[in-house]
């Protein structure tokens, strides 16, 4: 109910803010969540200046660049442990539980991965391999080797 003006019958009502129409509550509202959201994106860093991890990533389904491998580590970014025997990787982009193809350029051998991990922090580095995908490639002398990433359906 809208309080009347001293003019009294049949004069128009005083609108108060209590009183604001429900569409213009709702769109105050909105901005008001809208501007809660807003931000820059985070950065990745070292803490000294340098910049990590924010090598360009291709947007495609196929990835070319270098690999490396890790055999040891206490926790993933997934919350599971970390086992250098299971046939896992960590990569910057591709979501959790994402099955990849990894193919050693230099031998032509591929095993596939599932990702569970972040990574690499490494300039130029697009994917790190559990030790035993490493074996299966035939890259543990190497440690860096070419290889070619692709997103499995």
């Amino acid at each position: 109910m809208y309080p009347v003006s001293r003019a009294g019958v049949g004069a128009r009502p005083i609108r108060t803010a209590a009183c604001a129409p429900a569409p213009i509550a709702a769109v105050l509202a909105c901005a008001a969540m809208l501007a809660a959201c807003g931000g820059s994106p985070r950065r990745g860093g070292t803490g000294d200046g340098k910049r990590v991890g924010t090598a360009p990533t291709p947007t495609g389904d196929v990835q070319q660049g270098m690999a490396t491998w890790y055999g040891h580590g206490r926790g993933t970014a997934s919350g599971e442990r970390f086992d250098p025997r299971a046939l896992t990787a960590a990569h910057r982009t591709f979501p959790m539980n994402t099955r990849v193809r990894v193919t050693n350029q230099r031998n032509g051998r591929s095993v596939i991965v599932r990702i569970n991990d972040r990574g690499p922090f490494a300039a130029g580095r697009i994917i790190d391999l559990s030790r035993a995908a490493a074996e299966q490639l035939g890259m543990i002398q190497d440690g860096v080797v070419p290889v070619k990433v692709e997103r499995l359906r």
